[in-house]
């Protein structure tokens, strides 16, 4: 073999295992993906979480109706073939502005969410690495928060910055930051004794280095099941304020207001807030349903 040759073989050798790493990571994700679908709950808690997030992308796509076109002579009509969660007070199909009340109420768990794991995550991981005094006082802070009812604190923020969606999610995403704050904390501390890390640590690496190739990607299962199970959570939360008022404004749609809007019309609309909230729950319990099965795959 000649000089030129060498550094051939080598990117063959390199691009061989490359490869063989995508096949076993394929193998090993369908392993996993195969079984999970041939559950009935599994499959239809995935497709209503699915529809769900449909809804969110291309509202337009999933009704022909307009979401603020009023109806007077069509109000408060029953669920039927052409309006299947029937109208409300004013005539607007119930349908159409719950596909369209989505993007509004998962824009918001996702805005949620997102402010609880990156908040969450930082506390965390500087706890857990920090230790000590910096480890105490974070968990101190945390266990304050932790005493607080989670809506009680929300309603507390969203009063002091105001009213609407992104003031709504950021209330709810501060909430439940302790949470994720002490998981990622708990599996910080349990990834960083295990022999892996301290042959890293012994051949040379940096904490830096030995946080974002090791720790985390190990530390990450548990944190990302307690993330699908606080985005219904944020769902709910974020429902619970518009239905108090706190969210967007009228003539939007958001699930918390629609059933908010139906709850004069119980005794002889009943559809108006039951449907809306029928769906809320459904999505609720799909998201909870996945966290769950997730959880008993890692166990």
């Amino acid at each position: 073999m000649t000089i030129f040759e060498q550094p051939l073989g080598r990117e063959a050798i390199r691009a061989d295992a490359g490869l063989w790493r995508r096949r076993s990571r394929l193998q090993r994700a369908t392993t996993v993906v195969l079984p999970l679908l041939r559950r009935p709950g599994f499959s239809l808690a995935l497709l209503i979480v699915l529809f769900a997030l449909l809804a969110a992308v291309v509202p337009h796509g999933l009704s022909s109706f307009d979401p603020y076109a009023t109806a007077p002579i069509d109000k408060l009509r029953p669920p039927d073939l052409t309006h299947w969660f029937g109208t409300d007070e004013l005539g607007r199909d119930l349908y159409t502005r719950v596909v369209f009340g989505s993007s509004l109420s998962v824009l918001a768990a996702f805005l949620a969410v997102g402010i609880a794991l990156v908040g969450g995550l930082g506390l965390g991981i500087l706890s857990g690495f920090a230790g000590g005094r910096i480890d105490a006082l974070i968990m101190r802070l945390v266990d304050v928060l932790l005493a607080l009812p989670g809506l009680l604190l929300a309603l507390a923020i969203v009063t002091a910055i105001g009213f609407g969606t992104v003031p709504v999610a950021i209330a709810v995403g501060v909430g439940i930051i302790p949470g994720f704050a002490r998981t990622t904390r708990a599996e910080v501390l349990r990834v960083k004794t295990l022999p892996y890390v301290e042959a890293a640590r012994l051949g040379g690496a940096s904490w830096g280095r030995t946080l974002l190739r090791h720790i985390l990607p190990n530390a990450w299962g548990p944190v990302a099941v307690l993330a699908t199970l606080d985005f219904g959570a944020a769902i709910l939360a974020t429902a619970g304020l518009s239905f108090l008022g706190f969210g967007a404004a009228p003539p939007a749609a958001e699930w918390g207001t629609l059933i908010a809007n139906g709850r004069h019309f119980l005794i002889t609309a009943p559809w108006v807030s039951l449907l809306p909230g029928l769906f809320l729950v459904a999505v609720v319990f799909s998201l909870n349903h996945i966290a769950r099965t997730f959880e008993e795959l890692q166990r």
